[in-house]
């Protein structure tokens, strides 16, 4: 008894060393084998350093396909990697590409698609782009298997072009044997795709009811009925599954729009344009009673629509991003009056009025105002100033739909009368013949292409995200309208597209 009291009779410092004193069941365990890799550890993070470190020296051994390659993912990303990589592949003694590279048949398809991402002042792949364009076309035919696959696609629609969703799903079969060494991550893929498959499906269908809830048909019966193609020309702005109202909002803007397009262009009097453009500057429900009675369902859905989207972004204290879509749909309003009233007159504008008014009539500023309103708090002001400022790489996405639809378009326009296209106003302004003119004007949608990459480019004005729905506009119209019109007569392009997105899953 007495020992245990003594024991336990301790002063502060007998406390303090004893609580140090105690012994612990202490065990060295190894260091994280990773570190602060994964602070950084995304697809940016490590293009950044790898850009940071690269020295071109180290690409004068490597040949052209690896190049190529390396040239395409650093610009696809963004970094503004040198063209000067391929001056070694010229002989500049005569200032041209040498001959022997043009047996390398991957090389040459590596070097076209970097053409494809050619900016201003980048005249070696103006000249790259003539070279692989003019060698590749003359192989084509002597070439079998994937690599006949890889060069025919190319040609048609090179990847920098084309609809990324459907770019990816075509990967998987023009590559076939280069995606076979990576089992699982093509099943991943595949897996993935399908999945994607089945939220777009679901996307489709909400949009599809809405028309039909609508009564679009009955009261717009001239209209063209084109959901799945709208929609597809949506996805195309969008891929990403967390982009899926964004997706549904934006559909349901541009068929708005495309009714709105073809009751000015392919039903309504001069006189009703007049009245609905009116109504639509006034934008109130009692500007309808000056409206005649067809118009006023459609007049109705478009004030309806759009007071659900203010309603439900003022929640979010983002109204200001609805007025904007607004805004753009009654400036495109105000571009089809124009329209109307050169056909009603007669009157040929000249080249430089066409095209002030044919950016707006191209539906890219509203479009792209339009896709802002689900983006959520990325769209903040600063964004929305942007958009607003009417930035070079839109004025290019802009002139891009106009000019390319008018290419595909004019003459079926000269059929139904006295419509006035780029081709028509180029001819008149300057002189020429109409072939030349169309000559003249594909030369500006190339330039056009330049202006996209360069805005592309890091540093950006804004963020990526921000920018991809106008870059993805120009890529829409690229592949709706480069052969044919395949908006207004869609088997021809967009029914295949249609197909392989939302009909056929990828086989597992």
């Amino acid at each position: 008894m007495d020992t245990i009291e003594a024991n336990t009779t301790t002063t502060p410092e007998a406390e303090t060393k004893t609580t140090i004193e105690l012994i612990r069941p202490l065990t060295k365990f190894p260091q994280s084998m990773w570190g602060d890799r994964f602070l950084s550890e995304d697809i940016e993070g490590q293009l950044d350093k790898l850009f940071d470190e690269l020295n071109l020296q180290d690409y004068q051994e490597m040949d052209l396909h690896t190049i190529s390659i390396h040239f395409q993912v650093f610009r696809n990303h963004g970094y503004r990697m040198s063209c000067d990589v391929f001056n070694k592949f010229k002989d500049w003694s005569i200032g041209k590409f040498k001959e022997e590279i043009s047996i390398d048949v991957r090389g040459m398809l590596g070097l076209y698609e970097c053409a494809q991402l050619r900016a201003n002042g980048e005249y070696i792949l103006d000249e790259a782009f003539s070279f692989t364009e003019a060698i590749l076309k003359n192989i084509e035919k002597n070439l079998d298997g994937n690599l006949s696959r890889q060069v025919t696609h190319a040609l048609s629609r090179p990847f920098h072009r084309g609809m990324p969703m459907v770019e990816a799903r075509l990967y998987l079969v023009n590559y076939e044997e280069e995606c076979s060494k990576y089992d699982s991550l093509l099943h991943m893929a595949k897996v993935h795709f399908n999945y994607l498959q089945l939220l777009q499906k679901e996307e489709l269908r909400i949009v599809s009811k809405w028309w039909k809830e609508m009564n679009f048909q009955a009261i717009a019966p001239y209209a063209r009925d084109r959901v799945p193609e709208l929609y597809i020309w949506i996805l195309g702005l969008f891929l990403e599954p967390y982009y899926s109202q964004v997706r549904i909002i934006t559909t349901k803007c541009i068929i708005l729009n495309l009714v709105l397009d073809d009751t000015y262009d392919a039903y309504a009097t001069i006189e009703e344009i007049r009245l609905l453009t009116h109504a639509l500057d006034r934008w109130e429900a009692n500007a309808m009673d000056q409206l005649p009675e067809y118009l006023k369902p459609f007049y109705r859905i478009i004030l309806d629509e759009y007071a659900l989207l203010e309603e439900n972004l003022a929640k979010e204290g983002r109204a200001n991003v609805v007025y904007a879509s607004k805004q753009a749909f009654q400036d495109l309003a105000r571009a089809y009056l124009r329209e109307a009233e050169w056909r009603y007159t007669g009157e040929v504008p000249s080249f430089e009025e066409y095209m002030r008014n044919g950016l707006t009539t191209s539906t890219h500023d509203h479009l792209s105002k339009s896709a802002l309103i689900g983006m959520g708090n990325i769209v903040n002001e600063e964004a929305l100033a942007w958009y607003k400022s009417h930035p070079k790489i839109l004025k290019a996405s802009e002139l891009i739909s106009r000019l390319h639809d008018d290419i595909m378009t004019y003459k079926f326009e000269h059929e139904r009368g006295n419509a006035v296209t780029s081709i028509e106003t180029y001819a008149k302004t300057f002189g020429v013949s109409e072939n030349v003119a169309v000559d003249e004007v594909k030369k500006m949608v190339e330039d056009a292409w330049k202006d996209i990459n360069d805005g592309c480019l890091k540093p950006r004005e804004v963020a990526m995200d921000l920018l991809a729905p106008i870059v993805n506009l120009a890529r829409m119209i690229d592949v709706a309208y480069k052969f044919n019109d395949g908006f207004t007569f869609p088997e021809k392009t967009l029914k295949g597209y249609i197909e392989l997105l939302l009909l056929d899953s990828v086989p597992m």
